[in-house]
């Protein structure tokens, strides 16, 4: 019911900055958090950044101070600007938001995730 699609990803050398920015699309009541996560090469995937209706954020401690996500006026867009990056940030970064849909006379709980965006600082 919920598409998500992101933009923003590319190569960058290290010191430099990128600006990630997801839209979500389809149908749905509410979405009440939106996130980053991201994997690197034989590593699980991790939290980078995580923003709720209510503006209250949260952001791994690898990324805090040079890391910032916000959400757009409209609800459905969520941007994370990278600051400062490091050659450690290199990884694929996925877009995740979580809602409500209305469905069958129930509101009902989803969960999507982007295709995701190739980062890729260098040294």
């Amino acid at each position: 019911q919920v598409q998500l699609v992101e933009s923003g990803g590319g190569m960058v050398q290290a010191g430099g900055s990128l600006r990630l920015s997801c839209a979500a699309s389809g149908s749905f009541f509410s979405i009440n958090a939106m996130g980053w996560y991201r994997q690197a090469p034989g590593k699980q995937r991790e939290l980078v950044a995580a923003i709720t209706s209510g503006g209250s954020t949260n952001y791994a401690d690898s990324v805090k101070a040079r890391f910032t996500i916000s959400r757009g006026n409209a609800e459905n867009t969520v941007y994370l600007q990278m600051n400062r990056l490091k050659p450690e940030d290199t990884a694929v970064y996925s877009c995740n938001a979580e809602g409500l849909y209305y469905s069958g006379n129930y509101y009902r709980n989803f969960a999507s995730w982007g295709q995701g965006t190739q980062v890729t600082v260098s040294s």
